[in-house]
């Protein structure tokens, strides 16, 4: 096994990193205040914010969740942190995307809108077998599309399933519980949509 590491990833997950402690701190939020409004531990919380922790999806989700921040819009807010006003518009070659990696699941993520876009679109690729589940709370405060691009996609939205294969959308609605699942033996690609509703 390769023990090469690609820099860009490490340079996401310091962004990461950087914002989730910036969040708690605009709040001004002890870790134990984070920790009780996310379920994530203060142990994991303060790894991840001191970048000795890749956080999964999962955590992820529970933090944005916290912060009443989709979770695209704290890995977007993260991911165009370094230089926001030198993307406003233009072009963006794709490899000079970064990807995030979910170290749980093999998820991976890429942003495809610039920082002051007004909506958020980002590429999501889903390993086979993985699933990956939010709280209602992720999802507050935004409108979201979810488009299937590649594979089927288990989408389960509160306690409606929906089985979606490559070129279906769903728009959703009030927030809810909901799980982006790959029940099959391919990889899923799929991109989300995200406008903001209203300021939290």
């Amino acid at each position: 096994m390769s023990n090469i590491v690609d820099p860009s990833a490490d340079s996401l997950a310091a962004r990461i990193a950087a914002r989730v402690r910036a969040e708690r701190e605009r709040r001004r939020w002890t870790l134990a205040q984070l920790a009780d409004a996310s379920g994530v531990s203060p142990a994991m919380i303060s790894r991840i914010e001191r970048g000795e922790s890749s956080p999964t999806a999962v955590v992820l989700g529970k933090l944005s969740a916290a912060f009443q921040l989709s979770v695209a819009s704290l890995l977007a807010l993260a991911e165009g942190g370094q230089d926001a006003t030198a993307e406003s518009a233009g072009v963006r070659r794709g490899a000079e995307a970064a990807e995030w990696r979910d170290p749980g699941t093999g998820y991976r993520r890429r942003q495809i809108t610039g920082p002051r876009f007004p909506a958020e679109i980002a590429e999501i690729r889903l390993p086979a077998g993985a699933r990956v589940p939010y709280p209602a709370a992720a999802f507050a405060f935004v409108r979201q599309l979810v488009w299937v691009l590649d594979g089927r996609l288990t989408f389960h939205d509160g306690d409606t399933v929906h089985e979606l294969d490559a070129g279906d959308t769903v728009e959703l609605g009030p927030p809810a519980e909901r799980v982006f699942a790959n029940t099959t033996d391919a990889e899923c690609r799929y991109a989300v949509v995200l406008t903001r509703d209203a300021q939290p």
